[in-house]
């Protein structure tokens, strides 16, 4: 990406015939990202706990207006215990987001035409839940409860703070890709946190849902002086 294709990207949401597509490839990413997997399948056992029992009612804090946003470094997510390295991600040829390749399940993909985190718009984080052997990157993410913070450090240093709000499990053959991916709230920046759930089919070769955590922006730290924006 261009620098100058990169400032103007900053904050942007996916609009048009772009976010269409997503929307599509975002229905078709779940069957991609397992394809051929599925040797942890009980790794999404904690989804019957996320649709069986009730989230907890808790107070949240108020959203923090958008900012710039620059391109992840890493994600930490310190009451699941996930810490990880975030990488760019596009699109695959089948218009769904290609993420990270099986040789580096503990690495969390970022949509990278889509909104930076602490922009304006959605920023659509997917990672995997499992390998053929171990749990990988999001194994625990249906665990999420609302409160709890999500935290980005961008390439500069700089670090955007994310308050969960929603998780919700949506079954493959009820999938509603704009309730699941659109923005909750107009004018707030939002993260959506994907990774796949339910049980695996083995005939079909993909799990049978997927998960989606929802987070929105409560706080932003600046880079230090000095730093190189990217």
């Amino acid at each position: 990406m261009s620098t100058d294709e990169s400032a103007s990207g900053k904050g942007r949401a996916v609009t048009g015939t772009a976010w269409a597509v997503l929307l599509l490839g975002l229905w078709l990413w779940g069957r991609d990202l397992t394809e051929g997997t599925g040797g942890h399948a009980a790794s999404a056992a904690g989804d019957v706990a996320a649709v069986g029992r009730p989230l907890l009612q808790v107070e949240l804090p108020d959203a923090h207006r958008p900012v710039a946003g620059v391109r992840p470094r890493r994600l930490d997510i310190p009451s699941l215990g996930i810490s990880a390295p975030v990488a760019p991600r596009g699109l695959d040829a089948h218009g769904a987001v290609d993420p990270p390749p099986y040789e580096q399940p503990k690495v969390v993909g970022w949509y990278r035409d889509g909104a930076r985190p602490g922009a304006r718009g959605v920023t659509l984080l997917v990672g995997h839940v499992d390998t053929r052997s171990k749990p990988a990157v999001f194994y625990g993410l249906s665990s999420a409860r609302p409160g709890e913070r999500v935290k980005i450090t961008g390439a500069d240093g700089s670090v955007t703070e994310f308050t969960v709000d929603d998780v919700q499990v949506f079954s493959r053959d009820k999938f509603d890709a704009k309730k699941a991916y659109g923005p909750r709230k107009d004018g707030r920046a939002e993260l959506r946190l994907i990774t796949c759930g339910g049980t695996y089919d083995h005939a079909a070769r993909s799990y049978t849902a997927n998960v989606v955590v929802s987070a929105y922006l409560t706080g932003a730290v600046q880079a230090p002086a000095g730093t190189a924006t990217s």
